[in-house]
């Protein structure tokens, strides 16, 4: 296995796991993470991020397949089960990631998913009316960013 592929495999497995510390010790200090929710976090943001999430996913189930990569990229698939917890609604999220590596860590980390496939499961009634519009993603990305913001200071 390529020292990268092992570095996506690592990242997925303290995902599993929970352990954010182990998923934000993949990532080189400078990386850029986007997906549909978080759209530009940079830095220590997107460890925070992740523990954010693996904070409040108490039933959160991880797996990673069809992992790949070489010197400078890679790819994976991973499939998230979890309640949302702002509405208690059970969601399946089916992702694909791509990154980017320098010295041995991920500098940048691309997921890619179905939005209005999360809207609808996430969220319910509104999800399948709007999840397609532009406008329902940007409340749920206005969202995502209160809670992370809030999350860090209580973190401090």
């Amino acid at each position: 296995m390529h020292p990268n592929a092992a570095l996506i495999r690592g990242f997925y497995d303290a995902f599993a796991a929970r352990n954010a510390e182990g998923m934000a010790a993949c990532y080189a200090l400078n990386v850029h993470f986007a997906d549909p929710a978080f759209p530009d976090l940079r830095g220590a943001d997107a460890g925070d991020m992740w523990r954010m999430l693996c904070e409040a996913g108490k039933d959160l189930r991880v797996e990673a397949s069809d992992i790949d990569a070489d010197d400078t990229s890679g790819r994976a698939r991973w499939v998230a089960r979890y309640t949302f917890s702002a509405t208690g609604r059970p969601v399946v999220n089916d992702v694909r990631a791509s990154f980017r590596f320098e010295q041995g860590k991920i500098v940048e980390h691309r997921d890619v998913f179905d939005f209005p496939r999360w809207a609808r499961q996430a969220l319910g009634l509104p999800g399948l009316a709007l999840g397609w519009t532009g406008w329902m993603q940007r409340q749920v990305q206005a969202r995502a960013a209160k809670g992370l913001r809030s999350f860090q200071k209580r973190r401090g």
